[in-house]
């Protein structure tokens, strides 16, 4: 056991060599940003690491006559992927920022730099003047690491800046795609003082951007995930069953009309906000869920114009009615796992629905089986009863 003396000597160590583990720490830190030699010699008095993506900044400015030298860089990224940063003069969005973007060509291997301004939300970045003249602007990438540099020449005494960055992927032909929509990619904006270096998160747009995201993915996952599949089970299954006619039929209309309305003012709703504020251009999962839409109308359509049971083209309406709702359920399930691949709301996410789709195949499996001889010994005893109809003919003849 230790004595009283020996643990306050020990007590008295670790206070007076706390402080440098403390300092040893920190520096450890700071050395990610403030320790970064430039090949090209460039250096810089200020440094930040950005809150999100991988980023830092670097930069030197003159306040009396505006000159801003700036580096960024952003670590940890492929070379199939392009970069900005840039400054917002006029707002702490978006809309109106003054971008300096990089990438490196497909086909030659060099980084190619040029500025573009962000005038609407539906921007493809296209290449153009910037509203401050920018020099000495070019681009690098090595070891998974792609840095821009540029010297801007801001208004004199400018001392705030709200500036903005970001990345996202290079599609073929060089063209830049979307950016994700995760919370990383929505939160990578804030306000910069020049002189002091400090910089502070704008969180109310974001958090209202993050909202709007979650509940666009939590309707579209019930209404067309769920909802939709449940509605068809219903009219599959409950069907065979004499007593629950015509209840299965009330269920199936609800959760169809239910999941179809649900998911246009929530589901659609949502996605134009989003395409409104955010720029989110044409992709496969805005296609798809234009088309479901379209067919689900049709479905409701098809409702009004269903012949009655003993009508000569029930059959074909059945045969539509029931191919356009299968395919409805099929393109449903994989474009939420498209949206969620955009969106990127966290792993719970797709866990948990993966598990309640998991639920509901896995019933429909169950009564499948259960029904198998209902739905299909039917089907074998017509064609032997046809067979030998056609038998007792041909010995009658």
């Amino acid at each position: 056991m230790w004595s009283s003396r020996t643990f306050v000597v020990v007590l008295c160590f670790l206070f007076v060599i706390a402080p440098y583990f403390t300092r040893a720490t920190t520096d450890g830190v700071r050395a990610r940003c403030d320790s970064k030699q430039f090949r090209n010699g460039k250096h810089f008095r200020s440094c930040i690491d950005l809150p999100v993506l991988d980023s830092y900044l670097h930069f030197s400015y003159v306040r009396e006559s505006g000159v801003l030298d700036v580096a960024y860089r952003h670590t940890n990224i492929e070379s199939s992927s392009w970069i900005a940063w840039g400054i917002n003069p006029t707002s702490k969005g978006m809309l109106g920022a003054q971008t300096l973007l990089a990438y490196r060509n497909s086909s030659s291997g060099f980084m190619r730099a040029y500025t573009s301004s962000i005038k609407d939300y539906s921007t493809m970045l296209q290449e153009g003047p910037l509203s401050f003249h920018v020099t000495q602007l070019s681009a690098e990438f090595l070891n998974g690491e792609m840095t821009i540099f540029a010297t801007i020449v801001l208004p004199t005494n400018t001392t705030v800046v709200n500036h903005l960055w970001q990345d996202g992927p290079l599609k073929e032909g060089d063209r830049l795609g979307m950016h994700a929509m995760n919370r990383d990619h929505l939160k990578s904006m804030a306000t910069l003082d020049l002189l002091s270096g400090q910089f502070t998160t704008i969180k109310a747009a974001n958090d209202n951007m993050l909202l709007v995201k979650n509940i666009h993915g939590l309707v579209n996952a019930v209404c067309w995930g769920i909802f939709m599949p449940i509605g068809v089970m219903a009219a599959r299954y409950m069907r065979t069953y004499k007593g629950l006619d015509p209840t299965w039929f009330y269920i199936h209309i609800f959760f169809q009309t239910t999941g179809y309305f649900g998911g246009l003012l929530g589901g659609l709703g949502t996605a134009i906000y989003m395409a409104k504020h955010t720029g989110m251009r044409s992709t496969l999962h805005t296609v798809i869920g234009i088309f479901l839409f379209a067919l689900g109308f049709l479905q409701i359509l098809a409702l009004k114009a269903r012949p009655d049971k003993n009508h000569k083209y029930r059959k074909y309406w059945n045969w539509y009615h029931h191919t356009v709702g299968y395919v409805v359920i099929v393109l449903s399930v994989y474009n939420i796992y498209k949206g969620l691949a955009i969106l990127q709301p966290g792993s719970s996410w797709k866990i948990a629905y993966s598990t309640i789709i998991g639920v509901i195949g896995l019933f429909a499996i169950v009564m499948e089986i259960l029904q198998f001889n209902k739905r299909w010994s039917g089907l074998c005893c017509k064609k032997s009863k046809d067979l030998e109809a056609d038998q007792t003919a041909s010995i009658d003849v």
